[in-house]
């Protein structure tokens, strides 16, 4: 999704993500409403069945990557959430697979800007959501380090199957996608390629 500063891009994101309600009308995702479930309802639904990747990354700065990945899991309760054990191999597996096996000790100090953004990617992903957010997650980055989170973002939505929603201003990464939406004037439309 693109369009001009201002134009609710993070804000429809947000309602998606059962983050804010919407000032009209409902949302339906897998079949419910989530603003109409109880607080505590609705904090499992956004844990289990969302992921968000932000422009700033979000990682705690006391914890390791390894642990900033596995935060999620902290709350994560109930049917089909794997054991202790299982979790942190996946965050382990996450790790590796956006190019940071050998940085689980490290704080996010210790990292580039691109290190920290794969970091919060892999900890989107950790709980398996069938959405995944994005609010401008190569805004903060050099050329490089940002065609190296799009081609692992690509990658992973893919190997994931999890829809993915993402918003940018780089008109080279919503180029990659097929679907793309432009938010102007309070209306989702879609971009001719």
């Amino acid at each position: 999704m693109v369009g001009p500063s201002g134009s609710g891009k993070s804000t429809l994101l947000n309602v998606l993500g059962a983050l804010e309600a919407p000032s009209a009308g409902t949302v339906s995702l897998f079949g419910r409403n989530p603003h109409a479930l109880p607080e505590a309802e609705l904090a499992a639904f956004r844990n289990r069945e969302v992921g968000f990747v932000f422009q700033d990354h979000h990682l705690l700065a006391q914890c390791s990557v390894l642990e900033n990945v596995l935060v999620p899991t902290l709350v994560a309760r109930g049917e089909g959430v794997p054991g202790e054990a299982a979790l942190e191999e996946r965050a382990r597996e996450l790790l590796g697979r956006v190019g940071l096996a050998e940085r689980l000790d490290h704080r996010p100090a210790e990292l580039s800007g691109g290190e920290r953004q794969r970091a919060a990617l892999a900890r989107a992903l950790i709980l398996r959501p069938r959405l995944l957010l994005c609010d401008e997650p190569t805004g903060n980055l050099d050329a490089a380090s940002a065609t190296a989170v799009a081609n692992l973002l690509l990658e992973l939505h893919r190997s994931e199957q999890a829809i993915l929603v993402l918003v940018t201003h780089s008109t080279e990464l919503a180029s990659r996608f097929a679907d793309r939406r432009r938010l102007a004037g309070r209306r989702l439309e879609p971009v001719s390629s």
